[in-house]
Parts: C-alpha cells; structure tokens; sequence
C-alpha cells in the first residue's frame, strides 16, 4: 500500500467519472495507482459503492478511454477501498478529445506545442521530421544548397561521392525526406523563407539601456545556415564593444564574450530549440551583459543538473542537428554547454548563467568586471583626446553603410603575408563561409583604399584575390 502520493501514486476519497482524466494522465506518463477511498492525508476512509465500482469501472475505463486496466478491491479494519492500477501505453489515451499526462504529483493537460511534442513522441517522430505536402526539392534555396556542399566537403563529414549527387539526392541522402514528402528540417535549412512553414522561424537581437529601454534592433532572416552565421557576425561586430589595449604599438581587441562560446550558443539555440512555438529566438545587450532566449525542452526526465552534467547526445531537432553536424557547424556528442562555459573559462570570463523552464531557457553572459573597467577607461581617455572612440560609438550615431572596424582590422592583418581570396581570408578570421557582413567589409576597406584587387580588371574573377595596399599596411604599422 502506498503511503505517499507521488508520480505514480494519486488518492481519492470517493469516485466520480471526472477521475477519468487521472487514468488518462497514468497511462500516458509511466503508469500509476489510483487508490478510491483514501483521504488527502492517506488514510483509508472506506467505500460504500465499493463492489459496484470494482465491476463497472473496467467496463467504463475500457469503453471511455480504450485501454484495460485492473481493478483490485481491499480492506483495512473493515473498509473497503479500491486500486485502479494503470500501465504506461505507447500510443496516446484521451478522454472525450483531451489529453492528459502524470507529471509528479499533479495533473496536467496538455495543449498547444506540449500537446504536439506528445503526440509525435508517442508516434516515434520528432517536430523536425514530420513531412510536408505540397513543397518539392526545386522549391529550396540553389545556392543554400550549394553553400552546405561547400562547408560539408571542408569538414569532411561527408564522402566526396555524397557531394556530387543532384540536389534531390542530396537532401535524401541527409534523411531530410519521407516518401516523396519533404520534412520540416529541409524547409528549415534550405528554403529561403522557411517562416512561409514555420511561425517564429528567425532570431531578433536588441540593444537595451535598461530592461525596458530597447536602443535599436536587428531581426535575421533565411535558412538557418544564413541566420547562425548573419547573426553570429552582427552580435561580435554591431552589438558587442572592444575593449582596446596597446602592447608597444600591437592594439589589442578584448571582447566580453569569447567568441567560442558565442557561436556555440548561438548555434545550440537555432539548432535545439522547439519550433512548435511560434517566438524567435532573442539576444538582448546589455552594457553589462548578452543574454540569448530560446523555447527550448529537455529530454524526457531532465533537469537542468543533466544539462549541465555529461551528457549523450540527445537532440531535440535530430535532422537539424545532423546537417549541421555534416557540414561541421557542431559536434555529436552532447558538449555544447561543457564547450561554452570552458570557453568562457580559458578566456577568464565569468561562468555563464543559466535558467530553464519548459519552452523558457535563458543563457547569460555576465561581463567580468575588468572589462567593464576597461571599457569605461577606455572611453574616457579617448573622450577627453577628442578623438572619435571606436568602443564608444553604436549603430544609431553612425550610418548602417559603415562597417564595424574589428573585422576590418582582422582583414588586414590576415593580408599581411600575402593575397587571399574571400574564402581564403574568410577562414583565415574564423568565419565557415563568406558571409554578406564580409563582403561588406571587403567593399569598404577597397572604396577606403586599403585593399585592392589582384585582378582590377575582372572584379568578379573566381581567380580574384585581394592584397593591403600602401596605406593599409601603414594602418598595421600604427597599430
């Protein structure tokens, strides 16, 4: 006899056809007791329609809910009291049309996206592979396409062979097809405008003075290839300041958050998160602090000491995933949250915060105390020399059109051996691809005179390279 409620374990002191839903809950969680004739405190207070029950309720339970369950009557000093015991059922039970599910010691129906990562759990899918009519493979994005044949041949993660296949083959070879149906995952990483599909499907990012003192924004639109890399080069170059030290005449940039960590989270929450909810993921700037949101759901009997501890892989969005992984965007083996708060770690950052509830996670990044400092330093030093600070100023006291300088400079210096094409200097900084946010750059440092092209004449070459100029190798002599 059970002495205490519990996920398993529910008392009542006398039946009613509304209890219905409790069975429901059991049979679609782990199973459990329903124990009739028990009062909240768990003492036995007896049955009198007790031998009534114990013949009508399977009937009900089965003609009601569809599943069998076992009815046991007993008796404690002389009152009788009932166990309805349930088993866990791989399909999903309903009563009258809803759904319901055990989860610890209460209730819970379900609805909305809970409701739908239910049912598609109970039918063995996951969101990103459930199948979508009317939307053919010469619908998606050409050059998305060829843009992860060019990132999956440099991680090697896919055999040569695979690459030169047409692109119907190689989206079924990535299992991005059912049938002759496309799954949501292929929408999601090679349609143009995969929130034509999917509600919510880009990312906004914002600058806030305060909490409700938003300064400017930006929202990041496409495939989630574009989206990971637009959004990991705005936040590192538009919303994130530098603070800059000199050793001799070397400037050196110091960023609050290590840019491992950045693209990392940024990453986990494009690729993990529940697409079921129709929000964006948002990352919010403070002067002190980013913090990135995503309404993401841990695996089935997680908390957040799982996420943080060792952990298998266990993707949320598994197609997602598994095209990232080919085009070597992230690893398999369930360390992205070791890899950012390691990170942060090697770069003397403070550790991460996080904050989980269901379809509600919070990642932040505290900026350490130093950096601010020498930030402050920084602007007042240069505030009090009249010259224009490139750590103070933002986005909203210069036109968009400008690029940011801290890719500029690591152009430059990346040029400073020789020439490089864009794919070439693109890795050479850190970058997986040539992002629009480079080539603008590019742009600016040729119409600026610090870079020109090795082949003037034909500027769109695939042979083009481009080499520092005169000028731009002054700027690397000055620091």
């Amino acid at each position: 006899m059970s002495r205490i409620e519990s996920q398993h374990t529910e008392w009542k002191e006398s039946w009613r056809d509304d209890l219905l839903r409790w069975v429901s809950g059991f049979a679609n969680a782990e199973g459990g007791r329903l124990e009739i004739g028990r009062n909240d405190k768990g003492e036995i207070v007896g049955l009198a329609d007790a031998p009534k029950l114990l013949e009508d309720l399977p009937n009900k339970i089965r003609d009601l809910l569809g599943i069998l369950v076992a009815v046991n009557l007993h008796h404690t000093a002389g009152k009788p009291w009932l166990v309805i015991e349930v088993d866990a059922y791989p399909n999903p039970i309903s009563y009258r049309g809803h759904y319901y599910i055990r989860s610890g010691s209460t209730l819970q129906e379900l609805k909305g996206a809970s409701l739908d990562r239910f049912l598609l759990r109970k039918q063995g899918r996951t969101w990103d592979g459930v199948p979508v009519p009317k939307v053919k493979t010469a619908d998606l994005s050409a050059p998305a396409i060829q843009k992860f044949r060019e990132m999956a041949a440099r991680s090697e993660r896919l055999e040569p062979a695979d690459l030169r296949v047409s692109d119907a083959a190689l989206v079924e070879k990535l299992k991005l097809t059912e049938g002759t149906y496309l799954k949501r995952a292929a929408l999601l990483l090679f349609h143009d405008d995969p929130e034509h599909f999917v509600t919510g499907a880009f990312v906004k990012i914002g600058y806030f003075r305060s909490s409700a003192d938003l300064a400017y924004h930006d929202e990041v639109h496409g495939n989630l290839f574009d989206q990971s890399a637009k959004t990991i080069d705005l936040v590192q170059t538009k919303y994130l300041k530098a603070a800059i030290t000199y050793q001799g005449i070397q400037r050196i940039e110091r960023y609050p958050v290590p840019d491992v960590a950045l693209r990392e989270a940024i990453l986990n929450a494009l690729v993990h998160r529940d697409y079921a909810v129709g929000a964006p993921v948002q990352i919010r700037v403070y002067e002190d602090r980013l913090k990135i949101w995503n309404p993401a759901v841990l695996p089935e009997g997680w908390t957040l000491e799982n996420l943080l501890a060792d952990h298998a892989s266990t993707p949320f969005n598994p197609d997602v995933a598994n095209a990232f992984f080919r085009a070597g965007e992230i690893e398999t083996w369930g360390r992205g949250i070791q890899r950012i708060f390691e990170a942060c770690q090697n770069a003397g950052a403070p550790a991460p915060i996080i904050d989980y509830k269901p379809n509600d996670l919070w990642l932040e990044f505290p900026f350490s105390a130093e950096y601010l400092k020498a930030i402050a330093t920084t602007a007042q030093g240069e505030a009090q020399s009249g010259a224009q600070s490139v750590v103070g100023t933002r986005p909203e006291s210069r036109p968009e059109s400008r690029p940011e300088s801290r890719v500029a400079m690591m152009i430059i210096n990346c040029l400073a051996k020789e020439p490089l094409g864009k794919i070439e200097i693109a890795r050479a900084i850190g970058h997986k691809t040539v992002s629009g946010e480079l080539k603008k750059q590019i742009l600016w440092l040729l119409e600026h005179g610090l870079l020109e092209r090795t082949i003037p004449e034909k500027p769109n070459s695939r042979l083009q390279k481009y080499r520092l100029t005169e000028k731009g190798r002054r700027l690397i002599d000055e620091g």
